[in-house]
Order: C-alpha cells, then sequence, then structure tokens
C-alpha cells in the first residue's frame, strides 16, 4: 500500500530556508501576478515606535477555488531538499510552484490569514484560511455564507510582524523595485500596477537609460520590429538581461537572455520587441534547425535572423560608453585603493600613468571579465606586470592566449581583435610573452639547484641565469655588476650609473679585491633615496652557515668604510642564498635574534634598517615567486612540461634563460675607456 509523505512544519522551514523578508514578500506579489492580477496592493500599519503592526497584500487575480484548494496549500514533498528560487526561463507568468509561496511568511511574521473570492458555475464564494508558523503544515480553511466580494481576488494579511518601518523602506521596497521593475515595464500597456500604501511603486529611479518607440525594418519583407529599451542601474535580481518578445496585441509570446547577459559587467538591460511577426511564431524550433513552419515562422527565418543580428549590435552600440565610464570609475577606484603603482618622477606621472590607466580601460571595453572576481593582490599583481610590460619591445599574441583564458562571443572576439592593433595597447601582447618566460626562468633555476643530474654550480650556472634575472629579488633594480668585477669597478660603474660621471674610484680596504656575485642598485626620487642589493649565491652542495656569513659582513664592512657607498640616503639589503642551511644552527640563532624587526629571513640590522642582511633558501625564493604569481599562474593555465623543453644539460638552461624576454638590462657600461694621465 502506498503511503503520502507528510512533511512537518520543521521540515517546511528548512526547504525554504533561501527565503528572507524581501524574498517572501515578493513571492506574495507574484502570488497575485499568477493568478492574473493587474493590481497588486501592499499595505502595512506601523505604531509610533516604527514597528509594523501588520502587513496586507491584496490582488484581483481569479482567486484560489476551494475545491483546489490542497493543490494550493499542500507541498507534494517526498523529502526536506532546499527549494531553489529561480524565475521563469522563457515566459514571464506562474512564478508559483505548488503553494511554496503561501508557506514563506514564518521570514517575517507569525500568522497569516487569508481571505480569497473566485468564481465557479455557482457563482461567486467566499472563505479564509488561517496558518500559524508554529503549524505550518496545518491549514484551517473556513467557507463564509455570503460573497465577500462582487469582484475575485485574494487578500492575506500577516500578524506579529518582525519588519521594521525602517526595513520595509530601505530594504524590502528597493528590493522590490529591482524584482519587479521589468515586468511592471514589459506590462505597462496592459495597466499592471503594484500599489505601496495606495501609491504606485515607482521603478524610475532603477532606470539609468530609456528608449522608447525604437523600430527595425526588414526591408525584403517589409517586416517592422518595435522597440525599447531600458538600462538598469541595479540587477533585476533573478530574471538577468533579457529579450521579451511581444505579439501585435503587446502580449509576451517568449522571452530569452540578451547576448550581453552576465558578461563580467553591470551592464543590466531589457529589451522589449514588438512585432506581428510574433503572431504565430515557433520559438522552440532552433535556428540551425532548417525545419519549416506551416503556420508562421521560426528563428530559422531570415527575419528573425536579422532582428538579432541588429539588435544584437544596437546593445554593443550602447553598453561601449557604459564600459568606458564605469571603466574610468574603475581606474580611479584602482588609484584610491593603491592598486596604481606609484611613479617615481614628473615623467612617468606623465606619461606611462595614462598609458598604463588607457590600457585598462581599452582591456576592460573588450573584456571586462578578466577583472572580476580578484582580490586587492591579484589586482596589484594583473595590474603592475601590465605596466612593467609597456614599455618592453618584445611582443606576445595576448590576443590568443585571451581565446584561451575565456569564452568569447563572435563580436567580443572581433572587438578584442580590433583592440590589439591599436598601437598604445599593442604593448599589453608583451605580458603575456614575459609572464610566460618567467615561468620559464622559475622552473629551469628549480632544475638547476635541486637536479643533481645538471651538476650545475655557482659560478658558470646559478651566477650567470640571475644576473639575467635579477628580479626574483627586485623589479625595480639595474644591474651594476656581476661576478668578475673587483670593488674599485663596482664602484666606478655605481658612480656613473647614479651620476652619469666617469671617475677612477679607488678603495683602501683589505677587502677591495673581492668579487661581489651580484649588485645592483635604484634610485628611488619619491623618498630621494639610492636603494642597492648585493646577491652571494652558494653552490647547490653548500648549505650555509658562518663561514658564508663572514663572507657577506667582509662585503658589508667593505661597503661601510667607503663614503661613495655609504651615504646616509642610501640603504643596503644583502642576500645569502643557498640550497639549506647547515647543522650548525649559526642562520636559524641569527634569525631568532633578529625576529623583533618582523622582517624575515633577516639575520642582520644595522644603523636602523639602512643595512640589513638576509638568508634565503632557494626554496624561500621560489615560494615567494609563486606566492607573486599564482593568480596569474592560474589564469594563464601554463604547463611545466610546455615551459621547459627537457632541457638535458645545465649548459643549456643558462642559454634558454639568457634568450627569453624575461631578462632584464646587463651590466652598466661605460661608453668611453677612463682617460689615462
Amino acid at each position: 500500500m502506498e503511503n503520502n509523505v507528510k512533511i512537518t512544519s520543521k521540515g517546511i522551514s528548512k526547504i525554504l530556508r533561501k527565503y528572507n523578508s524581501q524574498l517572501s514578500i515578493a513571492e506574495y506579489i507574484w502570488n497575485g501576478f499568477d493568478a492574473h492580477a493587474d493590481t497588486v496592493q501592499l499595505d502595512y500599519v506601523t505604531n509610533e515606535l516604527g514597528l509594523i503592526k501588520e502587513i496586507k497584500i491584496t490582488d484581483n487575480g481569479y482567486g484560489i477555488d476551494y475545491n483546489k484548494l490542497t493543490e494550493k496549500f499542500k507541498p507534494f514533498y517526498e523529502s526536506e531538499k532546499v527549494i531553489e528560487i529561480t524565475s521563469p526561463k522563457h515566459h514571464s507568468t506562474l512564478h508559483g510552484k505548488n503553494g511554496v509561496g503561501r508557506l514563506t511568511f514564518f521570514t517575517f511574521a507569525q500568522n497569516a490569514k487569508w481571505l480569497t473570492t473566485y468564481r465557479d458555475n455557482k457563482g461567486l464564494s467566499s472563505y479564509s484560511i488561517r496558518i500559524s508558523i508554529e503549524k505550518l503544515n496545518t491549514y484551517q480553511p473556513e467557507l463564509l455564507k455570503i460573497p465577500l466580494s462582487k469582484e475575485t481576488g485574494t487578500s492575506v494579511s500577516f500578524q506579529d510582524v518582525s519588519v521594521s518601518k525602517e526595513e520595509m523602506e530601505n530594504s524590502i521596497l528597493p528590493f522590490l523595485v529591482c524584482e519587479f521593475c521589468w515586468y511592471l515595464e514589459l506590462n505597462k500597456k496592459n495597466n499592471f500596477r503594484i500599489l505601496v500604501n495606495g501609491t504606485p511603486l515607482d521603478y524610475t529611479n532603477n532606470i539609468a537609460d530609456y528608449q522608447a518607440d525604437q523600430e527595425i525594418v526588414y526591408e525584403e519583407s517589409k517586416t517592422t520590429f518595435r522597440f525599447r529599451y531600458i538600462q538598469w542601474k541595479e540587477s533585476l535580481y533573478k530574471e538577468f538581461s533579457k529579450y521579451y518578445f511581444l505579439n501585435s496585441k503587446e502580449q509576451e509570446v517568449y522571452k530569452d537572455f540578451t547576448a550581453l547577459n552576465k558578461k563580467g559587467d553591470e551592464f543590466y538591460h531589457s529589451l522589449f520587441i514588438e512585432s506581428d511577426l510574433f503572431d504565430d511564431f515557433d520559438f522552440k524550433s532552433s535556428e540551425e534547425s532548417g525545419q519549416v513552419n506551416f503556420f508562421g515562422k521560426a528563428k530559422s527565418s531570415p527575419e528573425y535572423k536579422f532582428l538579432i543580428k541588429e539588435i544584437n549590435q544596437y546593445l554593443r552600440d550602447k553598453r561601449k560608453p557604459f564600459l568606458r565610464v564605469f571603466a574610468s570609475r574603475l581606474v580611479e577606484k584602482y588609484e584610491q585603493e593603491g592598486i596604481l603603482p606609484t611613479y617615481e618622477n614628473e615623467w612617468e606621472t606623465k606619461f606611462k600613468k595614462p598609458q598604463l590607466e588607457e590600457t585598462l580601460i581599452g582591456l576592460y571595453e573588450a573584456q571586462p571579465k578578466l577583472f572580476s572576481s580578484l582580490n586587492i593582490d591579484q589586482k596589484k599583481t594583473f595590474v603592475r606586470l601590465l605596466d612593467l610590460i609597456l614599455d618592453s619591445n618584445e611582443r606576445g599574441n595576448l590576443f590568443r592566449v585571451l581565446e584561451e583564458i575565456i569564452e568569447l562571443e563572435p563580436e567580443e572576439r572581433e572587438d578584442l581583435a580590433n583592440l590589439f592593433k591599436t598601437t598604445h595597447l599593442s604593448r599589453i601582447i608583451e605580458c603575456v610573452k614575459l609572464i610566460e618566460d618567467r615561468y620559464k626562468t622559475y622552473y629551469q633555476l628549480s632544475d638547476l639547484v635541486f637536479n643533481p643530474d645538471l651538476k650545475a654550480n655557482e659560478v658558470d650556472h646559478l651566477q650567470k641565469v640571475i644576473e639575467s634575472h635579477y628580479w626574483f629579488f627586485g623589479e625595480q633594480y639595474h644591474l651594476v655588476t656581476a661576478a668578475e668585477p673587483k670593488f674599485d669597478e663596482a664602484l666606478r660603474r655605481y658612480h656613473y650609473l647614479l651620476y652619469q660621471e666617469d671617475v677612477d674610484k679607488k678603495i683602501e680596504h683589505p677587502n677591495k679585491y673581492k668579487e661581489m656575485d651580484i649588485f645592483a642598485c635604484r634610485q628611488n626620487i619619491l623618498v630621494d633615496r639610492i636603494e642597492n642589493i648585493v646577491v652571494e649565491l652558494k653552490h647547490p652542495d653548500i648549505n650555509l652557515g658562518r663561514n658564508q656569513y663572514i663572507q657577506v659582513d667582509k662585503y658589508l664592512e667593505t661597503i661601510l668604510k667607503e663614503p661613495k657607498f655609504n651615504a646616509n640616503t642610501m640603504s643596503w639589503e644583502f642576500y645569502l642564498v643557498g640550497k639549506d642551511f647547515d647543522t650548525s644552527g649559526f642562520i636559524e640563532r641569527q634569525i631568532e635574534t633578529n625576529a623583533n624587526h618582523g622582517i624575515k629571513s633577516l639575520i642582520h640590522w644595522h644603523d636602523k634598517g639602512r643595512v640589513k642582511i638576509y638568508a634565503k633558501k632557494w626554496s624561500e625564493v621560489f615560494t615567494e615567486f609563486e606566492i607573486k604569481h599564482k593568480f596569474l599562474d592560474a589564469k594563464l593555465k601554463l604547463e611545466r612540461d610546455q615551459l621547459t623543453n627537457e632541457l638535458t644539460t645545465a649548459k643549456a638552461v643558462v642559454k634558454a634563460a639568457q634568450e627569453n624576454s624575461a631578462i632584464q638590462p646587463k651590466e652598466v657600461e661605460i661608453p668611453v675607456p677612463l682617460k689615462k694621465d
């Protein structure tokens, strides 16, 4: 024997848990429109404390037939699976489902009472229904002896309300505007209304652009399409952006998503298209089916294809200025949030900043999805890598990569292709190649360090790669010297880089003949400071300990003794880099001693932080790279096997690293040799 499952009051609350007071009140209004009402009234009464005593929703629909009461109020569920809140896909009627909406009052009230008048073959009849929050699965109908009204309709009143006047005015009513604005506009000529305490719900404040009485004519058959276009300020909740197709009586026969729906921007819109072509039109046949409809037209008809092509172009034309304005605001927001880079001098601010801003605006216009769902760090990484690549001479095929990352409509593909044909934006193409080559270098350097089969050493391999890719330790630096030059020559090049003056510099110090692996510097104009880094690289078989620290300390001592190296406006950072720390625990103790400065890997602090020494394992250097580039890696879907090309010797790895686009400027070169007396 088959048994019907009776769901409990608690179970009803569970399956309706996605509803809140906004959605619930909207659902009662939809119930009225589903009952063919053209007017739904929302009335509420407040007390002197600003609390709502009662909410009442009334419609002039066909009422609830007493003989169908079981169908309307008894949900047919066999499990407590949550109800998904959706809207009709291709038609705007029948939002309700098995009476679900009639039970959602528990989100804002304790009790609900319906008074409904309906018409059957005996005439008008009325009855009431009561449901309480304690017994959502139980309803109490009561037939009335005489009809309540001369017209059909339903009113439902809610008592013991938990909604305040402030919530009603600042939250619920604005939500109702976004929920129903498109529906009221769709049925505007049928005089559909929502009255709030007797005043029509005004949705005009949600309109950003309105174009009525627009017309498109298909000349071959003289078919005329009349339409009105609306751009909304706020999203339409579950309705999204759609085309609404109306027949000659201006009745909706079909609706569908527009070509620009959910494109990662905030271009919310609706188009209401009316034509006698839709009086007898088969919307169910696909455009490609080629099936003949003997009683009317279908999507395969030339008229419909012409309409869609023209209306899509109309939308794109409307969207372009909106995207430019929105993108300009986005760039302003990026600057306020510190996402845009800070330029070091007036020239860069004057020329580089506008170029970057125009690039961001143009790229957003082409594909807003690239900018969606990014956190602050991801935005900074993306924007600043674009800025770095704008002045690069190497160009990659960014358009092709973007096509692989995101799905593009034919029109979007064309727009994006045209965008990258322009001169100033073509520089963005280099970004993809740069990122790709940085990953190549990252993987290749990792192999040199951790793959013993390559037999890599410090001078011939690690140092050769780093001197071409010292961005591992600082994007902004310019290489002064790598490997061979002694301190005398390093100081000469340093002076030339800073002052464009070639002067023979002599250093009087026992360590003057020491050679620094990597010595780089930059001038920070904004803080009137010269910042320098020295990197000491160790053979993969040598672990870091006291002896290696002493070597770096000798560099430090030499620099501190030389006035030209040691002005108060100069800062120095020394990096000691190796595969691992030795077993003595010396490096770990130094890190612990300097932990109070709150800087990772710091082993020496001098002159209030003007001079610092760091000890880093190669694994830390690589981890920092991965963290900085994680977002780009995910977006570009870079694959190691394709980037490394299976290089089998250390020499081949070094050669490949020195030939890719991620390399940085070579050592400072003095154009004319110093004249000797």
